[in-house]
C-alpha cells in the first residue's frame, strides 16, 4: 500500500512514531494524525538489543488505524515476533543486521508471511553488510541516531548512506529515523530519502498537521 502511494503521488512519505505519543490516549493521538500521515511507525524494544523497553504485540493489537503499520524491531531474535505481527496485520517489519544470526532466513520469513521485509542500519553499520540481500528488500531504514531513545540529535553520517543506497538500487525505498525535523528532513529529501520517521516533532507539536506538512516541503 505505502509503496504504491509513494510511486504514484507522494515525493516523501511521513511515518509518525507512536513512541512519542501519549499512551494514555493512544488511539485518540493516532486519530489526530491519520488524515495527514502515510504510515504508522511502531518501535518495539526488548531492553536487550537496545537499553530501553517499550511495547509489543499486545499493545499493537489495540491500535485502531487505517494507516499501514510499519514495525521496527529493535530486539534480539526478531523471528519469534513475526507470526503474531502478521496475524495482527502489520504491513512491514524492519529488523537489525546486528540482532539476527540468521539474517537472510528471517527476511525470507517476513515475506512469506505477507509483510514487507526491511532492514535497519545503525549509525556505525556500513551499507556493505546488506549488499547481498538488497535484491529481496522492500525498504532500508537508515538510523540517524543510535537506537533506543527518542529526542536525539541527528547524525549526519546518515546522509551518505542514503545516497549510497540510492546508487546501489535506485527504486529501493529508503527510510530515515532519528532527529527528524523541518531542517533535517530537507537534508534527507535532498539526499534521496523516501520515508521520514518523526516522533516528538509530530506528537509534541501544537498543530500536528502543520508539523507533518513541514517535513514534506
Amino acid at each position: 500500500m505505502f509503496m504504491k502511494k509513494n510511486l504514484l503521488n507522494k515525493s516523501i512519505l511521513i511515518a509518525p512514531s507512536v513512541l512519542a505519543a501519549d499512551f494514555g490516549r493512544l488511539n485518540e493521538e493516532i486519530s489526530g494524525i491519520e488524515l495527514y500521515a502515510d504510515m504508522l511507525h511502531l518501535d518495539v524494544m526488548d531492553y536487550h538489543f537496545v537499553p530501553n523497553l517499550t511495547f509489543g504485540a499486545p499493545l499493537i493489537r489495540c491500535i485502531k488505524t487505517k494507516l499501514p503499520m510499519d514495525c521496527h524491531l529493535m530486539v534480539e531474535n526478531p523471528e519469534q515476533y513475526l507470526q503474531e505481527l502478521a496475524e495482527i496485520g502489520v504491513a512491514s517489519v524492519t529488523i537489525h543486521f546486528e540482532a539476527d544470526k540468521h539474517f537472510h532466513r528471517t527476511l525470507t520469513r517476513i515475506k512469506e508471511l505477507g509483510m514487507k521485509a526491511c532492514v535497519a542500519l545503525n549509525p556505525a553499520t556500513s551499507v556493505e553488510v546488506i549488499r547481498d540481500v538488497l535484491p529481496i528488500l522492500d525498504m532500508v531504514l537508515v538510523m540517524s541516531v543510535n537506537p533506543g531513545f527518542g529526542g536525539q540529535k541527528f547524525i549526519d553520517l546518515a546522509l551518505g548512506k542514503i545516497r549510497q543506497l540510492k546508487q546501489l538500487r535506485p527504486e529501493l525505498l529508503v527510510q530515515v529515523d532519528g532527529g527528524i525535523n523541518a531542517e533535517t528532513a530537507k537534508l534527507c529529501r535532498e539526499a534521496g530519502a523516501d520515508v521520514l520517521v518523526a516522533g516528538s516533532y509530530i506528537f509534541k507539536a501544537k498543530n500536528k498537521q502543520e508539523a507533518i506538512e513541514s517535513l514534506r516541503k
